[in-house]
């Protein structure tokens, strides 16, 4: 029971000990308010500078992602761009070689036959007088001949001079 009594007793305030456990915590309430608040706060008041920080370079690197997005966009599009005319140019080149091929194609082939035509035709004109030169030696031969034999005898040949004696006053 005794043990009843001594709890009894801490239990009843008594002045003195209110005024030492006041005493206490108002001492203890200093001591904390000089040494560990202080750094307490600093250190909270840091932290929320750093996260302030932190937010607005977060912001500021996400404005730059939506800038740098944009950008990379308009370059993109500036390489498409590019790319259809580069590929337009070369297809424009491209029908230009080859158009210029057939004409040069067209050209060589219409020299080509031209120069056919005009060998055959040269060919034929000298077939054709050597063929005229081949008739004339024949006709003349032929015509030898017959003289031969229609003026061995003399008075045919003298029947031939008056006939174109004759021709010639007339003429």
């Amino acid at each position: 029971m005794n043990q009843l009594f001594i709890l009894a007793g801490l239990l009843e305030p008594a002045v003195g000990l209110i005024f030492w456990t006041s005493i206490t915590f108002l001492l203890l309430l200093v001591l904390l308010g000089k040494f560990a608040w202080k750094p307490i706060l600093n250190a909270i008041k840091t932290r929320e500078e750093s996260i302030k920080v932190a937010l607005e370079s977060a912001e500021k690197a996400k404005l730059d992602m939506l800038e740098l997005k944009s950008t990379n966009e308009t370059i993109l599009n500036q390489a498409r761009a590019e790319r259809d005319m580069m590929l337009k140019e070369a297809r424009e080149t491209k029908d230009a070689i080859v158009s210029e091929a057939k004409q040069k194609a067209q050209a060589d082939a219409d020299r080509i036959i031209s120069s056919a035509r005009e060998q055959i035709i040269s060919e034929k004109n000298s077939a054709v007088a050597d063929l005229k030169k081949q008739v004339a030696s024949l006709s003349i031969e032929i015509a030898e001949k017959i003289l031969k034999t229609e003026l061995s005898n003399i008075d045919k040949q003298k029947e031939l001079v008056s006939a174109l004696t004759k021709n010639l006053k007339l003429n």
